[in-house]
C-alpha cells in the first residue's frame, strides 16, 4: 500500500481513499499517515506531497467512495434483500428499522462513523438504504472524512523521520485488529441467526 502511494502519487492516494470508503476495509489510517509523512523529506529524502493537498485529495476520494456505496445501498438494497435476504439473514423488517434509525440519528451516525476505523467503510450503505437526503449525506461525509484525513495525515507529518518506527506499530496491530473484527463478525452472525430463527418460529 505504501509503495502504491509512492509510485502513483496523488492518484494512488485518491484511489486508496475511494476504496477505503466503498466497503473495502483498507487501513486508511496507515495510508493517510504515510501520505502525511511523505510531506516531509524524512522518508524518501525529498518532499513528495504537500499536507494541504493530501487532505484535499484524500477527503475527496473518501467522499467519492462513500457516494458509490450510498448509491448501491439506495438503488439495490431492497432488491438484494428480496433475492438473497434469507441467505444473508436480512428482511424488510430490518430495512424498515434501519430507516427509522436514520430518521432519528442519521446525521450523527454518518458524521461519527466517518472517524471510526472499519465502521467508516460501511456506514454509507445503510444511509443509502434509508434514503438519507443526498446533499445532507454528502456534506456530513465530507466533514467527517476531512477530520479523519487531517488527523491521520497530521500525525504522519508530525512523525516525520520516525514514521518507519511508528508504522511498525501499525503493522503489529493489524493482525490482532483483524482477528478481533472476525470474532465480532462471527458473534454478530451467530446472534443474528438465532434472532431470525426465533422470529421465524413465532
Amino acid at each position: 500500500m505504501n509503495s502504491f502511494i509512492q509510485s502513483y502519487g496523488y492518484f494512488g492516494l485518491f484511489v486508496l481513499a475511494v476504496l477505503s470508503s466503498a466497503c473495502i476495509p483498507i487501513p486508511s489510517e496507515v495510508a493517510f499517515g504515510f501520505a502525511g509523512a511523505l510531506c516531509t523529506s524524512a522518508v524518501t529524502g525529498h518532499v513528495q506531497f504537500t499536507l494541504w493537498a493530501v487532505i484535499v485529495v484524500a477527503s475527496l476520494g473518501s467522499l467519492v467512495g462513500s457516494i458509490i456505496a450510498y448509491e448501491v445501498g439506495r438503488s439495490a438494497g431492497r432488491t438484494i434483500v428480496d433475492r438473497w435476504g434469507k441467505w444473508i439473514l436480512l428482511s424488510h423488517r430490518d430495512l424498515d428499522n434501519t430507516e427509522r434509525w436514520f430518521e432519528k440519528y442519521g446525521d450523527l451516525s454518518v458524521l461519527v462513523s466517518r472517524v471510526l476505523p472499519f465502521v467508516r467503510s460501511f456506514i454509507s450503505v445503510p444511509a443509502g438504504i434509508a434514503e438519507m437526503k443526498r446533499l445532507r449525506f454528502d456534506v456530513l461525509t465530507l466533514i467527517g472524512s476531512t477530520a479523519w484525513v487531517a488527523l491521520n495525515a497530521g500525525l504522519g507529518y508530525a512523525a516525520g523521520s520516525n514514521w518507519k518506527h511508528v508504522s511498525h506499530y501499525f503493522h503489529d496491530a493489524e493482525l490482532p485488529i483483524i482477528i478481533l473484527v472476525l470474532l465480532l463478525a462471527v458473534a454478530a452472525f451467530w446472534h443474528r441467526w438465532r434472532t431470525v430463527r426465533r422470529h421465524n418460529a413465532s
